[in-house]
């Protein structure tokens, strides 16, 4: 199972990622939240997976984070801890 790539990046990926945080107002709480997950160096599925935190969720496939989403979007893939 892949940990999630933290650098190096695709710039368009981290300009998407960028832009979902701000459009669809990710706080700063969940931001935190999020790094500190991060910060856990988590194993995460080959596929589609997806974190869920109070506001918002991560959605990733691999060792990649893709997007987020508002709490009341609906996520895919398998749920990790």
């Amino acid at each position: 199972m892949p940990k999630i790539q933290r650098s190096n990046l695709p710039p368009a990926l981290f300009n998407h990622l960028l832009d979902r945080i701000q459009s669809r107002k990710i706080n700063a709480n969940d931001l935190e939240s999020l790094a500190a997950w991060l910060d856990s160096n988590p194993t995460v599925p080959n596929g589609d997976w997806f974190k869920r935190f109070p506001s918002m969720t991560a959605c990733g496939a691999g060792p990649l984070i893709k997007t987020f989403l508002t709490k009341n979007q609906t996520a895919i893939g398998t749920e990790v801890p």
